[in-house]
Parts: C-alpha cells; structure tokens; sequence
C-alpha cells in the first residue's frame, strides 16, 4: 500500500492509551476515535495517549457508522467488551461500511465455539461488506502462536497443560465483574459456579442456544485445536472462585473486596481429542494482592517433555502491540470472520503498517 493506513479506535478507555500510540508509531494514521462516556467525548485523543495535541478528537459511538461511512478507514479497532455478543453492533457497524475490524475481546480470538450463530451471522455480514473481523491480543501469542510453534519441537505430544494469570484491574470493569471479582461465595456459585456439573454434552447444547458463556480459555482450546488439526470430542470447564486473607482495594471496580470474598476466580477447560491429545488449560482472573504478579506458563507432556514460563509480562502492552502488528494480515486476509489459527505467524513490524499491505 503506496500510503499510511487508516485506523479509527472504537473504546478509548485503558487499553486505547497503547493502541492508539502504537498505531500512530507504527506510521498509521489515526482518523477517529469513538466511546460512550461522556467524560471522554469531545477529548483530542492525544490527552488519552499523552502525546500532545493530534486533532483528532473522541466523538460519540452513536455517530459511528455515519463517520465510519464517511472517511472511510482500512480498520477500526475495537477495544470495548469481552464477549462478540457485546461487539455485535460495532462488528456491524463496520460490516455494512466495509471497515476491516480487529478486537481485544477475549471471545472474539475463537468465537466459533462459544457463539456459532452470531459468529455466524458476522462472517456472513463481513462478507457482504468485503470486509474481516478478528480477534486478537496476548491470547493471540501466548496463548496460541508461542505453544503451537513450541508443539513443533515434540516428537510425541500427549498432553499441553497452560496456566495463566492477570490483574483485572488493568482491563476495566467488564472484565473485572465477568470473573467474579467483588461477590461473595454464595453470589459467585450462583452466578458463575451453578455450570461447574454441566456435562461436554449439557455444556455444547447451551453453547449452540447461546445461553452460555465460557471463560476465554474455552475459546483458546478452541483455537489451539484449530491450528493444530485436532478434532475435539470433549470439553468440560470449571470455575473456582479466588480469595484473600485481607481486604483488597479495587479501583477498577470502585469497591473494597471483603477478606474471603471472590478477588476473582480461576476456570480450568479440559479438552479431549480424537487424535488422544488433550488440553488443559487454566485462567486466572483477579484483584491481585501487592504481592502477587502476571505469570504464564506451558507444559508439554510426551517426547521429550518441556516447559516454558513467563513471568511478569506485560500483558496490556503486548495485547495492544499484538493487535496493532496483525493489522496488515488483517486487511490481507479474504472477507469474511477470520480467526487468526487461520492467519500467518505473528510477526514484528520493522516498517509502517502499510509496507506490508499487499
């Protein structure tokens, strides 16, 4: 592409201080920016990602189609919600003005498996538009490509064993509240551990109604298995919720979080294959205490077994930085919901975005 690319931000909460920033350094051009807060609205994004006046300003999310309609950018960037349900009108927003579309949503990485028919529906608008969507973010990487191409050095692979944890105060109050933080016990159990008995069988018949909804590894099974040609026979989850000694200061959700209460919690997804690997993976969620810090760790049983772990990544950044470098695969890719385990390996960006647009 012989100019720079054009990005509009959808969502300029906390994640959008980095995207925006890494857009612009990485030589797109930011053409809009839009949210729902009013304390927001009317901002030069520039105040967002302390960089100085840009003249572009936040404008309202109602107003988004017609202003995507109008400029007419390569992609917009939609760092809001974590389920594709929550996404639904700013995917179609995007669908019918044609706007490739990226998204940090957690589902959104392989909502083929949690949400068939909206995915659904949105593949079929994206295609109608000419336009993609994805999901991407620091599952995209560290959850996907790094044990995929790890995979690829293991002679016999019987089982991949993943364990990871995150702050929720640095992803807002959507996610915080989606993991239980803040609840009691008793709250927590009825309203996210009352699907701990459910059955693979149980599990997938709410999954094709719509009425159930999965921690993110749920999904990144889903696309382990897609890129590593499995065939999934089972999967079953189960969420725990976390607690802590003291009482925890939260300001993502404006609240102490009572000693004993649910800081969070943590939701293991065992996944059967008929290839006879399974996946077991863990994600943990919550406040954390001041001394407690973001891990992430792999483990792969079989010939010759090994282990990887990363400890305090930072997660935000590389969430922004993942979405921002999957921008020209994006815009490559055909029409249509494009899960990234059918995108090319994730790579750096050495020149601006629009050298590697074809």
């Amino acid at each position: 592409m012989d100019r720079k690319v054009k990005v509009a931000q959808y969502g300029c909460g906390k994640m959008s201080k980095f995207l925006m920033r890494y857009a612009i350094e990485k030589g797109a051009e930011l053409v809009a920016a839009f949210d729902v807060n009013p304390a927001v609205i009317g901002k030069d994004v520039g105040e967002i990602t302390e960089t100085g006046k840009t003249g572009v300003v936040v404008s309202d999310a109602k107003g988004t189609e017609s202003i995507l309609g109008k400029l007419k950018p390569d992609v917009c960037v939609i760092a809001t919600r974590s389920t594709v349900a929550e996404l639904k009108d700013a995917f179609m927003a995007c669908a019918r003005t044609g706007v490739n579309a990226i998204t940090t949503c957690e589902e959104a990485i392989y909502p083929w498996n949690s949400s068939p028919a909206l995915t659904g529906e949105l593949d079929a608008a994206a295609k109608a538009g000419g336009c993609t969507f994805a999901g991407g973010g620091y599952p995209d990487m560290y959850w996907g490509s790094l044990v995929t191409t790890l995979a690829g050095s293991i002679h016999k692979l019987t089982k991949i064993r993943g364990s990871s944890s995150y702050n929720v105060e640095d992803y807002g109050i959507a996610l915080a509240k989606g993991h239980g933080a803040g609840l009691s016990i008793a709250e927590f159990e009825k309203e996210i551990g009352n699907y701990n008995r459910l059955s693979s069988d149980e599990i997938k018949a709410l999954v094709e109604k719509g009425e159930y909804i999965p921690s993110y590894m749920w999904n990144q099974n889903g696309w382990l298995c897609g890129k590593l040609g499995l065939t999934i026979v089972a999967q079953t989850q189960k969420c725990v919720p976390l607690t802590y000694p003291k009482d925890l200061e939260s300001s993502t959700l404006g609240m102490t979080v009572k000693a004993g209460d649910a800081t969070g919690m943590s939701a293991v997804v065992t996944t059967t294959t008929r290839e006879g690997i399974v996946i077991e993976t863990e994600n943990i969620g919550k406040v954390y205490a001041p001394e407690e810090f973001d891990t992430n760790t792999w483990i792969f049983e079989g010939e010759p077994e090994t282990t990887i772990e990363v400890n305090r990544p930072a997660t935000v950044e590389l969430t922004c930085a993942d979405i921002i470098n999957r921008i020209p695969q994006l815009i490559n890719a055909e029409p249509g919901y494009v899960s990234t385990d059918r995108m090319p390996v994730q790579e750096y960006r050495v020149q601006p975005l629009n050298y590697y647009v074809k």
